[in-house]
């Protein structure tokens, strides 16, 4: 009797909306191989990491407010040190930027903007996340960290004013990480 093996690779990637590097390393591709032995056993089952299951930017006119979090020991240390992130599998960054249209096909141009974020778990314990301003180039992020416990989802409820404008753009995030 033969035993047939297949093994499939699924590829989940996310591109970077802008020019930069830190985006780039930040959100990079997602791999998860999968292995299927015969037509009765189930595929290897992992834990993975929190993966981008929902939008990553939302469109409001002329701004763009792009979007995502991730565990802080997914970024390399070089990163990290850079911009003074702790990296651990308990903590988890968010990363803001808003870009502002200047014509149609034009590249999205980064504007300062005032980032407030409140941060909570499904069981609505408060965390405590200060943004801050980081700058790279022409690139504007406001970046903050939070901690997390085994299994959470957080929900980041993210205001956004851009400087010159008088009403938040508001925009939530709910993704689910694991601590190891």
């Amino acid at each position: 009797m033969l035993n047939n093996t297949r093994k499939h690779t699924a590829v989940r990637t996310i591109a970077p909306r802008s020019n930069s590097r830190w985006i780039a390393a930040l959100l990079g591709a997602l791999l998860t191989p999968l292995a299927l032995t015969g037509c009765t056993e189930q595929p290897e089952r992992r834990a993975m990491p929190a993966q981008a299951l929902d939008e990553t930017f939302k469109d409001f006119g002329n701004y763009e407010v792009h979007f995502n979090a991730l565990r802080t020991d997914e970024l390399t240390p070089d990163v990290a040190r850079a911009y003074g992130i702790q990296r651990s599998s308990n903590r988890v960054m968010l990363n803001v930027t808003v870009l502002r249209k200047e014509a149609e096909h034009a590249p999205r141009k980064p504007v300062e903007a005032n980032v407030a974020v409140d941060a909570y778990n499904l069981n609505g314990q408060l965390k405590d996340i200060e943004m801050r301003r980081v700058s790279e180039g022409e690139a504007i992020y406001s970046i903050g960290e939070v901690s997390i416990s085994g299994s959470e989802i957080l929900v980041f409820d993210i205001n956004v004013t851009p400087n010159g404008e008088s009403a938040p753009f508001n925009v939530k995030l709910k993704r689910e990480f694991v601590a190891n």
